[in-house]
């Protein structure tokens, strides 16, 4: 892989699931920076501060569908109103632990989500992601 720096942001409210992906992530060595948030709001609050700071936001987001209070799709339904510039340097795939049919659809049907993954995050599986999407 080119030494473009790269980051990712995990958005997961299961402390557990952040921690095994952030191993999966340093292992795989796909990403320079992993910017790990507990919950949507979190992340919607970090999108927010650092929208005109290209340097600071993530290339990848990698999304937990099934969260309380804020789900993946209510994320995605806040994310779309962001700024063209931040939503077309942040590619996001959402993962779910049960591939529900109707999650697959809703996913797939949402313009700014490139891939639905299965948890755990298998390293092989992300950089195929990443060889896709992002440029090389």
């Amino acid at each position: 892989m080119e030494n473009k720096y790269r980051k990712v942001m995990l958005i997961d409210d299961n402390e557990v699931d952040l921690k095994i992906n952030s191993k999966i992530i340093n292992l795989s060595k796909l990403f320079d920076e992993i910017i790990t948030c507990l919950s949507g709001d979190e992340a919607l609050a970090y999108l927010n501060k650092h929208a005109d700071d290209e340097q600071s936001l993530p290339d990848f987001i990698l999304l937990d569908i099934q969260m309380p209070e804020m789900d993946g799709f209510d994320f995605m339904e806040i994310f779309k109103k962001f700024p063209e510039k931040l939503k077309n340097k942040c590619l996001i795939a959402m993962l779910s632990s049960t591939l529900d049919f109707g999650d697959i659809k809703k996913a797939e049907a949402n313009p700014y989500v490139i891939k639905l993954l299965k948890k755990p995050l298998f390293p092989k599986e992300l950089e195929d992601v990443l060889n896709k999407y992002l440029e090389a």
